[in-house]
């Protein structure tokens, strides 16, 4: 299957399992994959053909800074599944990454949803 990635987005937003973690923005960096049939793209670079990046950027920073969460995992899933119920790919991969763990680059998480 095709893909197309967009890779590291920054996004800046509360998170945190604690109050006091969440009272602050955090950095995160969200990849996301999708894979869909690109042929049709290809072939006639047409821009319908494709899945727009400029949407799919704007929907990971809604989802980011809708409300605040917990969780990265929660992040994750939630854009898994607006990418997926606006069918704008037919799987996805996200991973979104978190700075708060000390001595360490960052933490991530990675999940794959599909249709």
């Amino acid at each position: 299957m095709d893909k197309i990635t967009i890779k590291d987005l920054e996004v800046n937003t509360h998170i945190g399992v604690t109050v006091a973690e969440r009272e602050h923005l955090q950095r995160l960096l969200i990849t996301v994959e999708m894979e869909r049939d690109l042929a049709e793209a290809g072939r006639t670079d047409m821009e319908s053909a494709t899945t727009p990046y400029d949407v799919v950027t704007d929907l990971v920073r809604q989802v980011c800074t809708g409300r605040q969460r917990k969780l990265i995992e929660a992040v994750a899933d939630e854009i898994a599944d607006a990418i997926l119920s606006r069918r704008l790919a037919v799987a996805v991969t996200v991973v979104v990454k978190k700075f708060s763990v000390p001595h360490s680059q960052y933490v991530s998480v990675e999940i794959r949803r599909t249709q």
